[in-house]
């Protein structure tokens, strides 16, 4: 009974969710209030339990973030930035994009893509703002190259930590084996942007004018409070980059480097903590609820299972049943809890198979799957859910459908890279 209550709950959540019936937030915290209420989780479950609760590391490292960013926008760098962009693009919306894109993409190799999406994005809205274009498609392709590019490293996006920690795996390893693979993704989708957002680049030539005659220096307006940013910035980021040495986790070097600079600036709290995405932190929150309610009666575990027994002990079908039913299941649900009950059967299918180069593809399959996946709806990735916070709160929402479109074709374009990637490099010339 407690299996039918927790796939009923989160099918009707998710459906509220994607028809937007009602606010996404108020879905999910229904449909983490029933599957308590009713048993199938409780309070040690949903609030205290690594594989069934709440992640708190992504809530706190997104808080610790969203104040971070609350401050740094006081100094006007966004705006900076915003205008430095559109000028090197010529105030061309196109090129506007690929830079915005790729500037994401390679950021989120070296910081987790949450973290790049809540950098990001307000500079696209002023860039947006400035050149009086719809925001909505640089923000989708922002956040689905942030989704790409945080593939390449084991810090880039939270499954690699995930499969790292199971697999013993370096930052090298995830660097050398899935580098190439994510640079050959990111060309691609750089040439299916012109196509995938066509009608989105026109631009009113008086207002490219009035842009390129901006000067962006102007708009830094606290250059101290600037400075004191940067050195926690700084901080923060060698805490996430140094995550093996120093043994701190990013929500606690996020949580540490926010209250530093609250220190440093003087902040007064109803100025940092009106920047916090509440929205979105109880939106998580909830669905991580009702994830972990399919967790503990073993729904995510059976499915992974049958898949990983499909296989029968060929390496190649394994990689790409791995791949496909992954890129599948973490779009449907967030990429993080799938990876996690996924990983230790990967571990036990590793070690039916001899040959190293074959055993390691298949991590690299999850990591591929689960990351290029999470582009595939609105709530496939944590980045995802954080932008469209951020899209609905600056007045431009964009809708579960109008992300689910774009992102289900990068999807279906970035795992057709990755098969054939998968094949030539650990069965082909291996």
């Amino acid at each position: 009974m407690s299996t039918v209550i927790a796939i009923t709950v989160f099918a009707v959540a998710y459906l509220l969710i994607a028809t937007e019936k009602i606010p996404k937030m108020v879905a999910a915290l229904a449909g983490a209030g029933i599957v308590l209420a009713t048993g199938v989780s409780d309070s040690a479950d949903a609030f205290f339990s690594e594989a069934t609760g709440v992640d708190w590391n992504v809530i706190f490292l997104l808080f610790g973030m969203m104040i971070i960013v609350g401050i740094l926008r006081r100094t006007g760098v966004f705006e900076f930035l915003a205008i430095w962009a559109a000028k090197r693009a010529n105030g061309s919306p196109l090129r506007v994009m690929l830079l915005l894109a790729l500037i994401t993409a390679v950021a989120s190799a070296f910081l987790d893509n949450v973290t790049t999406v809540l950098l990001i994005a307000p500079v696209t809205l002023l860039v947006c703002d400035r050149l009086d274009i719809n925001p909505t498609p640089f923000l989708i392709a922002e956040v689905l190259a942030s989704n790409i590019g945080g593939t390449a490293t084991l810090i880039g996006d939270p499954p690699n930590i995930i499969i790292a920690s199971r697999s013993g795996l370096t930052f090298n390893d995830f660097l050398v084996n899935l580098g190439p693979v994510v640079v050959i993704a990111l060309l691609v989708f750089a040439l299916a942007l012109p196509w995938l957002f066509r009608g989105s680049f026109t631009v009113d030539p008086k207002r490219r004018a009035e842009v390129m005659a901006l000067n962006e220096r102007e708009a830094i307006q606290q250059p101290r409070l600037l400075a004191k940013c940067g050195a926690v910035l700084l901080l923060v980021f060698a805490g996430f980059v140094l995550h093996s040495v120093v043994h701190l986790d990013p929500a606690v070097v996020a949580l540490l480097g926010a209250g530093l600079l609250i220190l440093l600036s003087g902040a007064r709290p109803k100025d940092y903590l009106a920047s916090v995405e509440w929205e979105t932190l109880l939106f998580f929150a909830g669905l991580f609820v009702m994830i972990g309610a399919l967790v503990k009666t073993g729904v995510i575990d059976s499915l992974a299972r049958l898949a990983a027994e499909a296989t029968v002990g060929n390496a190649l079908l394994a990689v790409f049943l791995i791949l496909g039913v992954s890129a599948v299941l973490s779009g449907l649900i967030d990429n993080i809890p799938y990876v996690a009950t996924m990983s230790p059967l990967v571990l036990a299918l590793t070690q039916d198979i001899p040959d190293p180069a074959h055993s390691q593809a298949l991590w690299w399959s999850l990591a591929l799957g689960a990351d290029f996946g999470g582009n595939m709806t609105a709530v496939g990735a944590s980045a995802n859910v954080v932008m469209l916070g951020i899209a609905a709160r600056s007045g431009s929402p964009i809708t579960f459908w109008e992300f689910t479109k774009k992102g289900a074709i990068i999807t279906v374009i970035t795992i057709a890279v990755a098969a054939p990637y998968l094949w030539l490099r650990y069965f082909v010339l291996a």
